[in-house]
């Protein structure tokens, strides 16, 4: 699958993956930052943002479209970062080739199954009036009723475009996201171990590392170093700057 994709600056590439509903589009203050010292690709996973959509969504799937990405743009000893979905995505990536990135950089998700806890989103997104809307606040209003939280509501609402006659859909392919979520539920989906160095970083108040999560982490990932930043979730857009110092630091240590 031919991924759309953004890139920017100059020297060692740097690939960076998107969560579960984002794009692109949500790294682009940060790829700023890392262009300043890296050639930087932000890439549109399948089903979202301007990439093609499919019936099939699973992390073997994304996998593979990464794999086949940094082939066609003859990318060479990348450093790729995922946040959430995407950082599962890198790591089915790395045990799977293990010889093709340099580092691997995994943002607040763990390599174990997660219950599903995106019902009410899903339930909002695909029973949003997209032909009766008439703004962007009547979807907003709607989305309300399934998801509560203001800032949430806008990050899933970027992916809200005009049509050419006016109306309103979604870049995301929401009913097969919702066929397939427990598959992005799911835990590790290839076997093996990645020996290069690792950075898994964690959300203070993050929900989705545990007792114990760690020492998982180092039995597939030996060479994993860990940072926990005082966030929630979503890390990278919650502390930038600290976020964006990890990085660099460990991507420049030796």
């Amino acid at each position: 699958m031919k991924l759309f994709f953004r890139e920017s600056g100059q020297g060692q590439p740097l690939i960076i993956l998107h969560g579960l509903f984002g794009s692109s589009d949500n790294w682009f203050t940060l790829a700023k930052t890392f262009a300043e010292f890296f050639h930087v690709y932000l890439v549109d996973q399948r089903n979202h943002g301007q990439s093609p959509h499919s019936d099939d969504f699973n992390y073997k799937l994304l996998a593979e479209d990464l794999k086949e990405f940094i082939e066609t743009n003859n990318i060479k000893d990348p450093i790729i970062i995922g946040h959430s979905m995407g950082g599962k995505a890198v790591m089915n990536f790395a045990v799977k080739y293990p010889e093709i990135a340099q580092k691997i950089i995994v943002v607040d998700i763990v390599p174990k199954a997660y219950p599903i806890h995106h019902d009410q989103i899903l339930e909002g997104l695909t029973k949003m009036p997209l032909t009766e809307l008439k703004s962007r606040n009547d979807a907003e209003e709607f989305l309300s009723k399934y998801v509560p939280d203001s800032s949430e509501r806008q990050f899933l609402l970027k992916n809200l475009v005009r049509t050419a006659a006016g109306g309103f859909a979604w870049k995301l392919n929401v009913n097969v996201i919702d066929q397939h979520i427990e598959e992005i539920g799911e835990g590790m989906q290839y076997e093996g171990t990645f020996s290069k160095p690792s950075l898994f970083i964690k959300g203070l108040k993050s929900r989705y590392y545990k007792t114990g999560d760690e020492e998982l982490i180092q039995t597939i990932f030996p060479n994993a170093k860990f940072v926990t930043i005082d966030s929630g979730h979503w890390v990278q857009a919650e502390k930038p700057v600290e976020f964006s110092q990890e990085v660099l630091k460990f991507i420049k240590a030796n």
